[in-house]
């Protein structure tokens, strides 16, 4: 499955939903997680982390809603991302 880590937008939001551990357990079971550039970075945790662990980076949310079957996130989706969803996307949050 194509895995979608977006950056958080909502005011004041700086977690993110997957550490890089959770990737690399993702990524080794034959997972693809793509993550937006910076995601983490709210939470102290680097890009270079994340690429470590096996997630492919998108340069913006647009690429990263583009290639996941499902996006994972930590607040509900806002009105800019809700024009991203399509059909069939499974969206999970917190």
């Amino acid at each position: 499955m194509n895995i979608g880590l977006p950056k958080e937008i909502k005011k004041d939001e700086y977690r993110v939903t997957l550490v890089p551990g959770a990737v690399e357990t993702l990524t080794s079971a034959g997972h693809k997680v793509f993550m937006e550039k910076g995601a983490g970075l709210g939470a102290g945790l680097p890009d270079r982390e994340y690429e470590n662990a096996g997630a492919a980076m998108c340069r913006g949310a647009d690429e990263v809603w583009r290639r996941s079957e499902m996006i994972v996130k930590v607040k509900e989706p806002l009105p800019p991302e809700i024009a991203r969803m399509r059909e069939g996307q499974v969206i999970f949050g917190y």
